[in-house]
């Protein structure tokens, strides 16, 4: 069994990004699976204040991630104000420390985002500097360094619009029925998308670039990964283990 953490910048990312992958997991009844995100995007409504989308967005978040009998974590950064400092280094590493997890999931290093950007340099500092116990936080160190994979940008895409190579791909085709539950469970993100973003329909377009995934392994839909190499984080290769059977390895 495997604790499992996925950990993006809002409400809505993980589910856009790996929540057909992390359905998948949850089927085995092998995995305890946790969703965090730093924000609770605070920011994403031009109707409701501050504290009322954040309320409001937390029990969406909440909902989603009970589809598949995962438990969701906010954290307490505000929407677009996610930086590599070394206070916000602390919160995340003692978010990591609570929750104790063998896999981390995480953003793309490079996204359309900055909060998408920051969230994933924090958690590949934060996942480096858990096991050190002179790195004090409220909560004891963790056992050496989690396995890090990182999601794949939005659609796929660097900032230049050049495609991104996943590591591998997961064939999600018989969850995106679920998948797209949990993301309808963003419903207060509808309007916001299609002011600010443009995004008439998010759930649609979600299934759009799930299925640009999946076409390139021959499959309806599909989630891609990439594994971080860097030293010295472990190279197990679990969540490749895991989905033996639902993968196609590009790299």
């Amino acid at each position: 069994m495997a604790r499992i953490l996925a950990i993006h910048a809002h409400p809505d990312d993980i589910e856009f990004l790996a929540a057909g992958t992390l359905a998948l997991l949850a089927d085995t009844g092998n995995h305890d699976i946790v969703f965090s995100t730093l924000t609770s995007g605070d920011k994403g409504s031009h109707d409701l204040s501050a504290p009322e989308i954040s309320a409001l967005r937390r029990k969406e978040a909440a909902s989603a991630a009970a589809v598949i009998g995962a438990q969701y974590l906010p954290g307490d950064f505000l929407d677009q104000e996610i930086f590599s400092d070394n206070a916000s280094r602390h919160a995340v590493v003692e978010l990591l420390r609570k929750t104790r997890p063998d896999i981390v999931l995480t953003a793309s290093p490079v996204d359309y985002s900055p909060d998408h950007e920051a969230t994933s340099l924090l958690v590949r500092d934060a996942c480096f500097a858990a096991g050190s116990p002179n790195y004090k936080t409220d909560s004891p160190s963790i056992d050496g360094i989690p396995e890090l994979y990182l999601m794949d940008p939005l659609g796929g895409i660097d900032r230049s619009g050049d495609l991104i190579d996943p590591d591998f791909i997961v064939d999600i085709t018989d969850k995106i029925a679920v998948k797209r539950a949990m993301l309808e469970h963003h419903q207060s993100q509808r309007a916001w998308l299609k002011a600010h973003h443009h995004m008439d329909d998010y759930v649609n377009q979600m299934e759009i670039w799930s299925a640009e995934r999946g076409k390139r392994i021959g499959v309806a839909f599909g989630e891609g990964f990439r594994r971080y190499r860097g030293h010295p984080f472990p190279q197990n290769f679990q969540l490749e283990s895991f989905l033996a059977d639902r993968l196609v390895k590009r790299a």
